[in-house]
């Protein structure tokens, strides 16, 4: 690689020798380091130029539909387009009319650029393309990608244009003689941000065009960045090479731009002293704190005690949680502090029988992170188990139904960053979902359909399902061991995903208990009162709900519960023993919210069935 040059301008300077016609896409309104200067930066397009000119182009005429032409002045621009119409007369058989000569450029005194149209500017290229001679052009079509309205539904002037170029592409005269072959030849450069807005009869299938992606800054690329602007980059800790900060950060400019790490300069000066996790956050999302950041060694040392607050009988697997969350916050693991802040903070993989918790473990973890239940951004993988369901994800791509809602999990990440993204029941998902899947938890990014990227550095993952459940039995004193092989199993002989199961990490597998015994139920019955008593309150002003004999009222509640359901089965029963009864009482006995108030609702059980009467004391 060329000093200073990055992978897409090494193959720019080697393709232009060659091709007609050259597609640069992608992050074409970035700035790279200037070749000749490496403390300075230059625009793509000047980028161009300088390469072009480096391979030994006499002109570079740049053109957009806006400006105009740029880069040669007015004289020179007449004297080609005058050399163009004189010496290249159509050829025999030609079967586009040119239209009428060449309109007079008009000169903009403001900005020294030459009002062109597209029809006369594609007329002069698509003569000279063809013209031999010793000097030669290359045109740069900026802005390429608005040059046409819809790829796929040209209009006739459209249709037009892009006759134009392809035949000045074809028609182009061909040296081979050892005195031409190493000589540049005249070239046509298209600069467009998304490659799939140009026609592609354009360039698919045809050796003369060659697309080259302009991708986004490396990690390489991001950290030269990072040093030289580190003395104008205020943060705290300063930062310093090799030093833990400078690889947070440049880890976490992930998916920006070269100019964004300017405009993050720029805020540093206006908000001096910042963590660099807290600046990146800021220029990213605006006045959103991390939740990352409030993740203290005393908060984590409480979360065990609050999951096992709303999870009643699966102390196994809130411990595994806790453990990770602690490998996490320690940085020894994929999570918060590691060297590839890009990858999602946590990826988890419950699985165990339906009813057991899995789900509110997850909603409880979302709480505890984020401080908010609704952070727990839920997928039903049933829902996508037919083959273009990654579209109904990630959105359907330009020209198809639906492209502009975008897709339900990249525009879910968009809106909320820091969220606990939980996919349920994961085997039902198509394998193409399993693609996407692996993208994310290989780079930690999407790309949707509009061809945004969509970060999920600052997610929690996890995948829930029921493999095995039907084959394991309860009583089975190995049945933890058994449901993680269950699950080996599937992605290894049955998906054919063993790297997707690579990539979750064996050690992320969390498998949960069955709910045999009646007083975890008996628990989870009882933390479903509290949230009872909070709404008779809020709804109706009671004062409480008070039992006889609570525990006994449970016990014969969970005693009508089906085991094979878990924790579902309870609430199933409270419903129809207790919710629907107590509903009946307030609706028939008491009637308006003026009698309950202040008041307290008395549960007195007949007998040893759940069979309820109420009174207001």
């Amino acid at each position: 690689m060329a000093s200073g040059q990055t992978s897409w301008q090494d193959a720019f300077l080697r393709e232009c020798g060659i091709r007609r016609g050259i597609i640069l896409h992608g992050n074409v309104v970035d700035v790279v380091a200037d070749p000749s200067s490496l403390d300075r930066w230059q625009s793509v397009p000047d980028a161009v130029d300088t390469i072009l000119k480096q391979r030994g182009y006499r002109h570079v005429i740049r053109w957009d539909r806006v400006a105009g032409v740029s880069g040669v002045d007015s004289r020179t621009w007449r004297e080609l387009a005058a050399s163009a119409v004189a010496t290249a007369p159509p050829a025999a058989g030609e079967d586009y009319d040119m239209g009428e000569p060449l309109a007079p450029s008009r000169q903009v005194q403001d900005t020294g650029s030459l009002e062109v149209t597209p029809q006369d500017f594609l007329s002069v290229v698509s003569r000279l393309m063809k013209q031999p001679g010793p000097d030669r052009v290359a045109f740069v079509l900026d802005w390429s990608h608005l040059l046409f309205g819809q790829a796929n539904a040209l209009s006739e002037a459209e249709r037009g244009w892009l006759l134009m170029m392809g035949k000045a592409t074809r028609d182009a005269q061909i040296t081979l003689s050892p005195a031409d072959v190493d000589r540049p030849q005249t070239l046509m450069v298209f600069l467009c941000q998304g490659l799939s807005v140009l026609p592609p009869s354009l360039y698919l299938n045809n050796p003369l065009f060659k697309e080259i992606n302009v991708p986004l800054p490396s990690r390489v690329v991001r950290e030269a960045a990072v040093l030289q602007l580190s003395s104008v980059l205020s943060v705290e800790p300063p930062v310093l090479p090799k030093s833990r900060v400078l690889a947070d950060i440049v880890d976490s400019l992930e998916g920006l731009t070269l100019r964004d790490i300017h405009n993050l300069a720029k805020l540093s000066r206006q908000l001096p002293k910042m963590s660099a996790e807290s600046l990146v956050s800021m220029y990213r999302y605006g006045e959103r704190h991390s939740p990352w950041e409030q993740l203290n060694r005393d908060k984590l040392g409480k979360a065990v005690e609050t999951l096992k607050v709303r999870v009643k009988g699966q102390d196994q697997a809130i411990d595994a949680v806790n453990q990770i969350l602690v490998r996490a916050y320690t940085g020894l693991s994929g999570l918060q502090h590691s060297s590839k802040q890009r990858t999602p903070k946590g990826v988890l993989f419950f699985v165990g029988p339906t009813g057991v918790g899995k789900t509110e473990l997850a909603k409880a973890l979302a709480q505890f992170l984020f401080g908010d239940d609704e952070a727990c951004l839920r997928f039903d993988m049933s829902e996508f188990n037919h083959e273009h369901a990654d579209q109904r994800l990630v959105g359907a791509p330009p020209g198809y139904v639906g492209y502009e809602e975008g897709g339900q999990l990249t525009n879910a990440v968009k809106k909320r960053p820091f969220s606990l993204l939980l996919f349920d029941e994961i085997e039902k998902a198509h394998p193409r979902i399993l693609d996407k899947f692996l993208q994310i938890l290989e780079d930690g990014r999407l790309t949707d359909g509009k061809g945004d990227t969509v970060l999920f550095s600052d997610t929690v993952i996890v995948f829930t399902s029921n493999i095995g459940a039907a084959q394991i039995e309860a009583d089975n004193p190995d049945a933890r061991s058994a449901f993680v092989e269950r699950v080996r199993a599937h992605f290894v002989n049955e998906l054919k995903r063993p790297e997707l199961l690579g990539r979750i990490g064996e050690g992320n597998i969390i498998p949960f208990n069955f709910m045999a015994d009646d007083k975890f139920l008996v628990d989870i019955a009882r933390s479903k009162l509290e949230p009872l008593r909070h709404r008779l309150s809020e709804k109706w002003g009671a004062s409480g709900l008070q039992f006889v004999d609570e525990t006994k009222a449970l016990q014969s509640i969970v005693g009508m519960v089906d085991r094979s359901s878990g924790g579902r089965g309870v609430l199933n029963a409270l419903t129809i023993y207790l919710f629907d009864p107590l509903a009946q009482f307030l609706f028939d006995q008491v009637g308006s919210p003026d009698r309950s108030q202040g008041r307290t609702i008395r549960v007195v059980q007949a007998g040893s069935k759940p069979n309820f009467d109420f009174e207001l004391e």
